[in-house]
């Protein structure tokens, strides 16, 4: 099967659930959020100058690479790009610290990338999009915009943050209540609903799983490793290199998909590589943060950055 000929059909109304439910997940993420998370940039500013550089500039090319050397179907390129463009996914933050990492600097950049993906996003894709081999022709037929693109970004993903933290600072009390609630009803009526819009292409999903899940192996494992291996070429400390670690290997994957089908008409390389990468770094960090629980860094500064605990 010509996994560039396939389109998973998500009709506007499911589009516009799937948009709602991005932003109220966003919204329930903020809920735990304070300007003190972002203390760990100005405490250690060159394990989170480090974290960003490979998670904007060093994955984005590594991947390019990696798509040369495996030279999958242009649209599972598009898709690996896509992937790499995104920010970091929250849930990477309950990882680093079931793996004794240092949880206020993976907060930090996920905040930071989060808001940042506005521009750093559409810029990735575009720059090395562009150079897929075989991809040109369907990116000029879908013909999207950066600012598009960073619109809808705006639109999913920074307003819900804004709010969000603004009630969390404003009325502390009522968001605490709201906070837990919030993040587990968002994060299993995402999976769920996803899970359901995707039954309605089970057969195109199955029958093309094969040809992208070495591709995504390989280019987590690259990420992971990479953020690993670059906190530690600067001598950072071992709670830190957790940190960038899973931070650079866990992506959001959610808003890649969203994006895919906003604006890539559900384009089959592209929407597989990136739901499979929603299962797959959810299965790797928790098979990561399991090992590094069982191993005590020489390091403080593991919990939240609050009271010394993670709220999840």
């Amino acid at each position: 099967m010509n996994v560039d000929s396939i389109a998973l059909n998500f009709n506007p109304t499911t589009l516009f659930i799937l948009n709602l439910i991005l932003g109220f997940v966003m919204f329930g993420v903020a809920l735990d959020m304070t300007l003190a998370d972002f203390s760990s940039i100005k405490e250690r500013p060159r394990s989170f100058l480090i974290g960003m550089a490979c998670q904007f500039f060093i994955l984005p090319a590594v991947t390019f690479l990696l798509i040369l050397w495996l030279n999958p179907h242009p649209s599972v390129g598009l898709g690996m790009i896509l992937v790499a463009s995104c920010p970091g996914g929250n849930i990477s933050n309950f990882f680093t610290y079931l793996g004794k990492g240092n949880t206020a600097l993976s907060v930090s950049m996920s905040a930071v990338s989060t808001a940042a993906a506005m521009f750093m996003t559409p810029f990735n894709f575009a720059f090395w999009g562009g150079m897929v081999p075989g991809a040109q022709g369907a990116l000029a037929e879908i013909n999207v915009t950066f600012w598009q693109m960073a619109q809808t970004i705006f639109i999913l993903m920074l307003i819900p943050l804004v709010i969000g933290m603004f009630i969390r600072h404003r009325f502390p009390a009522t968001a605490g209540k709201l906070v837990k609630p919030m993040k587990t009803f968002s994060m299993v009526f995402f999976l769920a609903f996803v899970a359901v819009a995707l039954a309605g292409n089970w057969e195109n999903f199955m029958a093309s799983i094969d040809i992208v899940f070495l591709s995504v192996l390989i280019m987590n494992a690259l990420a992971i490793a990479l953020g690993y291996f670059s906190a530690t070429l600067f001598q950072l400390p071992e709670t830190d290199r957790r940190a960038v670690a899973l931070e650079v290997g866990i992506q959001n994957s959610g808003l890649g998909l969203i994006l895919i089908f906003n604006f890539f008409g559900g384009l089959g390389g592209m929407a597989i590589i990136a739901g499979w990468w929603g299962i797959w770094h959810i299965i790797t960090g928790y098979a990561i943060g399991y090992i590094w629980s069982r191993q005590t860094p020489n390091s403080d500064n593991i919990g939240h950055i609050a009271d010394g605990t993670l709220q999840v």
